[in-house]
């Protein structure tokens, strides 16, 4: 939790303040607050906090069809259309834990279906540990152990700015380490800022390129290695298989090799094969060294649903109620196929850290309970604004790494209510129409 560390008349400033704005979850930064309650980042921002913690305060207020009303009425709106559907879909998804839950008992109640903003990247993942399982490591575990980081398709520090910074380039591990000595490879994909994989010494990271649609044939071949196979070509994709060669043998010398990737960016048909290439190769090598996985995710609290939806209903989200118990089904439950193929009669979209992430298009009865500074180009049949989770509302996430849970912080006085409150609320409003 944050705490106060000093007050004046004019401000107060924050310490230990945990970070929502992707799913590192840093919880170092200091926070200063003016007498309106606006914030800023005064130590260990990003720029991902910055405009998480930033953006002013934005007057708002509940509406019904785009003229303003109070919250009962906006409730009583949501409950009559929700009440009314055979089919209703609740989306979108960004919330913490204690709105997740809110959610589900929801979406048990009137037999919704549900699917998070990020599943089309998260779900390649998930297939994969459906299939096959994984061997994966935490970001502690990273930050004492690694010796050899290899960045699979991605910059990482666009979507994890200072990952590098906190689990890399450390200045200090358990085990007395040196973490400057620390070797980084990036496989795949074109024109990525590597500067962050530049060691304190001034070491350079290997660099293999490659397009992303080509990671597959270039991680099967990097496999294939490993596993102590001779290839007769002499480049793959771009790659020469002598580099490959080099890298695999690195993996296997290495003490504690970590393979890290973020579903988002391995954005190609079957992109769940590549992954499953990967884990086939950290399984590889721990027949004869030490090695794990890194997926990277947990934005828009999208690890957060899937951990609450499996701890209560058995699955992970893309989940249904609609036949009186949980349904799971990856395809069938997504957002896209949901209003696509006219499977859902009435909208839900829940939005709480990025005021960006707008529904999608559709003429179904829609209600959108997120984030005050939301500007939706189309005027939904009901908005209720919700206060900022870890700023307005004290909060639970998990972590990108899904074994640890932190706390969010409330670190002013909120007007609007939490999405948790705004879900019992419309629970309890349901219940009086059985």
């Amino acid at each position: 939790m944050g705490k106060f560390a000093k007050t004046t008349r004019s401000s107060s400033s924050i310490a230990s303040v945990t970070c929502p704005g992707c799913g590192l979850l840093c919880d170092d930064l200091v926070i200063e607050r003016n007498v309106e309650g606006n914030l800023t980042v005064k130590e260990n921002g990003c720029a991902k906090s910055v405009s998480f913690f930033e953006r002013q305060l934005v007057p708002a207020t509940p509406r019904i069809k785009g003229q303003t009303v109070n919250l009962e009425l906006a409730i009583a709106m949501a409950c009559d259309i929700l009440h009314d559907a055979k089919q209703p879909f609740i989306g979108g998804l960004a919330t913490d834990v204690q709105g997740m839950r809110s959610v589900l008992s929801v979406a048990d109640l009137i037999g919704a279906t549900l699917d998070h903003m990020n599943s089309t990247a998260s779900i390649r993942n998930t297939l994969v540990v459906q299939n096959s399982g994984w061997q994966v490591t935490t970001l502690t575990e990273v930050r004492n152990r690694v010796d050899l980081l290899v960045v699979i398709g991605s910059d990482i520090v666009s979507l994890f700015p200072r990952f590098f910074e906190r689990c890399v380039w450390n200045a200090e591990s358990m085990f007395g380490q040196d973490t400057s000595s620390r070797e980084v490879v990036y496989l795949g994909g074109r024109n990525l800022d590597t500067s962050a994989g530049i060691s304190p010494t001034g070491v350079r990271p290997q660099v293999l390129p490659c397009d992303q649609e080509q990671l597959p044939e270039v991680i099967a071949v990097l496999r294939a290695l490993v596993s102590g196979k001779e290839l007769v070509a002499g480049e793959v994709a771009g790659i020469k298989v002598a580099d490959l060669r080099s890298l695999a043998k690195r993996l296997r010398a290495s003490k504690y090799s970590v393979i890290v990737w973020t579903a988002a960016t391995l954005d190609f048909p079957h992109a769940e094969l590549a992954i499953q290439n990967i884990t086939g190769l950290i399984s590889t090598l721990n027949q004869t060294t030490r090695s794990s996985g890194l997926p990277l995710g947990g934005s828009d609290g999208d690890i957060s649903a899937n951990q609450v939806s499996t701890w209560i209903s058995g699955y992970p989200v893309r989940t249904s109620y609609k036949n009186g118990y949980p349904e799971y089904d990856p395809y069938q439950f997504s957002t896209a196929q949901q209003l696509e193929q006219n499977e859902a009669d009435a909208l839900v979209w829940i939005s709480t850290f990025n005021p960006e992430r707008l529904p999608p298009n559709s003429k179904i009865p829609s209600i959108v309970i997120g984030h005050s500074d939301m500007q939706l180009s189309v005027e939904p049949d009901v908005f209720i604004p919700v206060g900022v989770l870890g700023i307005d509302h004290k909060a639970t996430l998990f972590r990108s790494d899904n074994v640890v849970s932190l706390p969010l912080a409330k670190l002013r006085e909120a007007s609007l209510p939490s999405l948790a409150e705004v879900f019992t609320a419309l629970e309890s409003g349901l219940q009086g129409k059985k």
